[in-house]
Formats: structure tokens, sequence, C-alpha cells
């Protein structure tokens, strides 16, 4: 029975990432002999990471390196990118503008029109890049711009925005149709944002090749705040994960499940995998990279919203290249901001799992405490898990 909210209102406990700890069995292996590989249609990673959509951490030249590291980048065709021959300069405006004015700039910046030409340029770059190229557009987008970085060679389409569903009703437009546009076009489609079981199921069905889970968790984003809607990303991924397992149970297809936002650190991703995550989004981590378009500024997808922004620019300070940000080395760092792909083949190894699969059978506690027990010196030094 869930627990009552108040007369006639009852409400399931949501769960995010600092509430659960994973307990380890039996079994332990060496971490060199894991394998932490994931695979969109044809393609497959050996990092199961992408990076998000964002202008503070992803170029064409960001979207090269990521993918010589092992993972997926994903660029927004929405973004500065398909806006600016030369995004340079806009980027440099949103930098250096101060804490008060950066939403207006922001907003300044991203009115500029979108350059549907840019866009086929932009896949063409990726892909002399040796980058798998992926790219994101919202659902409005969908049928022109989306359909266009298909005809110039795009590899994996994202369909994202703030919530994604297949049943969207307007008066205004005619709303994007996902099981349309995945019949029509002959690469994967990665869906999102959701959170719930019913829709996840509707959208595998639908025929989307991943889902990205969460609503409202990213470092930048304000939506939680500004609309009241969002889940916690542990119980998000878990339910999103048992609707994947139950369409594969009808159609034996795998549909990738993508936990998108709310993680910065290895064990924040570990735990995401093992709720159900076949690989993890990020952005803001990436933006501590040195080659990053955000130099240590991040801003949201939706900050730009020129009637309800639903983000903001934070400084998040350069950490270390994208290569030791994946791959290490953690030189001078105890916090699990370095070398995540590490953290995830320790954790595989501990907790005795060969695969990211077997990450989704691991003994799961709910454990409030999880940050703060036995951490008083690192709080109150603000070192390791108290920084």
């Amino acid at each position: 029975m869930c627990p009552e909210i108040g007369l006639g209102r009852e409400g399931r406990y949501s769960y995010g990432f600092d509430e659960v700890a994973l307990v380890p069995g039996k079994q332990t292996i060496d971490p060199a002999d894991v394998d932490t590989s994931f695979q969109i249609g044809e393609h497959k990673f050996e990092v199961p990471i992408l990076a998000a959509a964002m202008d503070s951490s992803i170029g064409v030249e960001t979207a090269a390196v990521f993918t010589k590291l092992g993972g997926l980048a994903v660029l927004n065709l929405l973004g500065i990118a398909c806006r600016f021959e030369d995004p340079s300069e806009a980027l440099e405006r949103i930098r250096s503008a101060s804490d008060g004015d950066a939403t207006a700039v922001i907003q300044k910046v991203y009115s500029a029109p979108l350059i549907e030409d840019l866009a086929a340029k932009r896949i063409e770059e990726l892909k002399a890049s040796g980058a798998v190229a992926c790219a994101s557009v919202t659902p409005q987008y969908g049928s022109t711009l989306g359909r266009a970085a298909v005809e110039a060679g795009l590899d994996i389409l994202v369909i994202q925005s703030t919530v994604t569903s297949n049943e969207h009703k307007s008066s205004r437009a005619e709303p994007l149709r996902i099981d349309q546009l995945c019949r029509d076009v002959d690469i994967p489609v990665i869906v999102g944002n959701s959170v719930g079981y019913e829709v996840a199921l509707d959208l595998m069905r639908a025929g989307a090749s991943g889902l990205l889970v969460g609503i409202g968790p990213g470092a930048a984003c304000t939506t939680r705040g500004v609309l009241g809607i969002g889940a916690g990303q542990i119980t998000s991924t878990a339910d999103t994960a048992r609707a994947r397992e139950d369409y594969f149970g009808e159609t034996g297809r795998h549909v990738a499940v993508i936990t998108d936002g709310g993680m910065s650190r290895g064990g924040e991703i570990v735990k995401a995998l093992a709720a159900g995550a076949d690989a993890v989004m990020i952005g803001s981590a990436f933006s501590r990279a040195t080659e990053s378009p955000g130099r240590g500024y991040h801003w949201g997808m939706a900050t730009a919203d020129p009637l309800l922004p639903r983000g903001s620019r934070i400084l998040v300070k350069e950490l270390g290249t994208l290569e030791q940000i994946i791959r290490g080395p953690a030189t001078g760092r105890n916090d699990g901001s370095l070398n995540l792909l590490g953290a995830i083949r320790t954790a595989q190894g501990v907790l005795g799992c060969p695969a990211i699969k077997d990450l989704h059978h691991v003994e799961m506690v709910i454990m409030p405490g999880f940050q703060t027990e036995g951490k008083s010196f690192q709080i109150q030094q603000q070192v390791g898990m108290g920084s």
C-alpha cells in the first residue's frame, strides 16, 4: 500500500541517488575483465556514457574527442552551432556575462535564427572528424530539421524535450508522431524525456531504440522548481527498466534505457546502471573539461526559452581534460569526478558483475544516510564526499 499524502490521495516513494546503496555479493571480478559496453542499433560503445546535447558541453570538436574516448556525444541542432557559422563569439558572450545578466544574454544569443544549411554542415563535420554523428532536436523540429539531418548522413537521431510522448495533443500545430518518424527513418531514434512505466512502454512500442529517463535533475535545470514535475532518478530508471523487460518479452527487441541527468560522479553513474540503465547521459561533468565550449560554465537547454526559462547558467569550474574525466588518471581528485569509466569498471568488479546487464540484479538498499554516515570530518572540511 502506498503512503497517504492526504485524504483520498496516495503517493509512492521516489528515490534519488543519495538515498540508496549497492550491496556486494559473494563474487568479485578483476575490473580488467569486465565489459562496460552498450549498444544503440549497430553502434557499440565501450563507455556507457552519452554527452548531453548541451552547448556548454559538446561542440563538433569535443564530439570527435568523445567518440575517440569510447563514448557517444550528442550535438544540439537547435543550439549555437546551427545559429552561427562561427559559434565562438556567442559562447564568449555567455561565458563573460555577469550572474545577473546571464539568462538575458542567453535568451538574446539563442534568439538568432536557426540556419538549416548549418545543420547539414555540422553533420558532415562530425562524420569527417570520425565521430558517430548523433544529434538532437525537439519534437517540434523532428519532421523538418530532424529529417534534414538524417538526409545529411546522421547516424543516430535524438528527439528530446522536457517531456516527450507519442500522444501529444495540440490545437496549434500537427504534433510529431514518434511511431511515424521511427518508421520513416532507417537509423536509431532515441527519445526523451520520460519517467514512468506506461509512457516508456508506449514509446518503445512506437519504435524508439533508446529512451532518456529523467525530468529536472540536471545541475543547471530549474524545471522542478518552475513546473513542479519530476521523479527521483533511481525510481524513474527502475520503472523504465521494467517497461524494457516487459517490452522485450513481447517482441524480443531490446531498447536501451539511458538515465539522463543528476550525475557527475562515478558512484551516481553506477547506481543508475544498477537501477536498470544500459547507459547514462551527462552534461555538467563535461562542461568542466578544458576542451569544452563552456570552459567551466554550464547552462540548461531550456534557459533560452523567451517566455518561461527553465534553466540557469552555473559555474562548475574546469577540472581536467575530457580524457581525464572519462578515463583518468584522477590526479589530485578523490571525489569520483575523474576517471568515470574506471569507477564503473571497479564497481562492476567489487559487485561481481561481468557486464552492465549484470548490475541490474545487484542488491539495492534504501539508505538515507549514505552520503553522511561516518563522514563528519569530510563534511566539516569540505573534502572527499563532503566537497
